[in-house]
């Protein structure tokens, strides 16, 4: 039995999203199985006004008492921490403030290091040097696919014994929509006629937005764009060719919404669209085939690693070629269907309960080295 802390911090953001969603499902599926471990689940001082939030796991049935316990940690107010982990897991690809006995870190990407052109450069400089560190510091590097495996190898000193994939999960809906309520919902959000198409992803240059509007704009004027997540880095340009070609009643843009309306507007949708150009994962991609969307991605980075044979893949600077991909996906009823079933076979490879598993494995490892 070891006892083991997890940086939880991320877990009570208000707008879930990468980091935030895994920081949550994997503590909620470490505490449905069975682990001789026990867990400090650690949240950052700045993180106090939400301590209401703070995930609590109740004690596993047959249990008389929980594994997890709450910690706040902060430098250099709460120096004994160290002393009472066998080990940390940075769920954030960046290192504790304190060194642990031995440390863990999962990377999502490293676009900080990789690309110029999707941050500023004080973000550039400032999480490098985090992600650089955390990586020299850990005893086990956890990345969520093969590709951002490869670009550690490539741009880190990481040794590869270090590196371990463990793919991230996605959830069944609670409900599942009729194809009539599928169609209702659809109507309501674009009207009668239309098809919609969704974007989820926070509004910036790295996830390619601009060429989805380009490639909305070569599409019949019954294709209708809705676009969820925050403003990122390029959001400005963004909102800006949104005014400028007047799009009017062919774009939305939500911003955050709520996994319940999230939820509601994969089932509505005719189809996903995640043109992105860079990720680690791409975890819309199992959501939306979870939820029973067809999927169009760009064949960059990891999203053909996640998305299989069961979405279809565009060139992501080609506005023509996302296009064509989305009306295929759309009109051609055959392949639709088939993306669909295949869909749904994909989404059920990926659980958290195998993430959870998968990473305790790890854990084992880091504790036996």
């Amino acid at each position: 039995m070891a006892i083991i802390a997890l940086d939880a911090t991320y877990a009570v953001e208000p707008q879930p999203s990468g980091i935030a969603v895994y920081s949550r499902k994997l503590i909620e599926a470490l505490a449905a199985i069975e682990t001789p471990h026990r867990f400090l689940l650690c949240y950052r001082l700045s993180r106090f006004s939400r301590r209401r939030e703070f995930l609590r796991p109740t004690p596993r049935p047959g249990s008389l008492e929980s594994h997890f316990s709450i910690r706040l940690f902060q430098e250099p107010f709460t120096f004994w921490l160290p002393w009472q982990a066998d080990l940390f897991h940075s769920l954030a690809q960046r290192p504790p403030a304190f060194h642990f006995k031995k440390e863990i870190v999962t990377v999502f990407d490293i676009f900080p290091i990789t690309g110029r052109e999707y941050s500023t450069a004080d973000f550039r400089a400032k999480f490098s040097a985090l992600l650089v560190e955390a990586v020299e510091r850990a005893t086990r590097v956890i990345t969520s696919s093969s590709y951002t495996a490869g670009q550690l190898l490539a741009h880190t000193a990481v040794s590869k014994e270090k590196l371990r994939v463990i793919p991230l999960g996605v959830e069944s809906p609670a409900v599942m929509m009729s194809p009539s309520e599928r169609l209702l919902a659809r109507e309501e959000r674009v009207g009668a006629g239309n098809e919609l198409i969704l974007s989820v992803g926070v509004l910036q240059t790295r996830k390619n937005t601009l060429n989805a509007l380009r490639a909305l704009e070569k599409l019949p004027e019954r294709y209708r764009l809705v676009l969820v997540g925050g403003d990122g880095h390029g959001s400005e340009a963004i909102h800006e060719h949104i005014r400028r070609q007047g799009y009017g009643e062919r774009v939305q843009v939500l911003g955050h919404i709520s996994p319940g309306e999230l939820a509601t507007l994969y089932q509505a949708a005719s189809v996903l669209l995640f043109p992105s150009l860079e990720e680690g994962f791409g975890l819309p991609v199992l959501e939306a085939m979870a939820n029973g969307l067809p999927v169009v991605a760009s064949h960059a980075s990891s999203l053909p690693e996640v998305g299989g044979d069961a979405a279809l893949y565009a060139e992501p600077h080609d506005p023509q070629d996302i296009a064509d991909k989305v009306r295929l996906a759309v009109e051609n009823s055959e392949l639709r269907g088939k993306m669909i079933r295949q869909g749904l076979d994909r989404a059920r490879e990926f659980s958290w309960k195998r993430v959870a598993e998968e990473t305790l494995k790890v854990y084992d490892e880091a504790l036996a080295v």
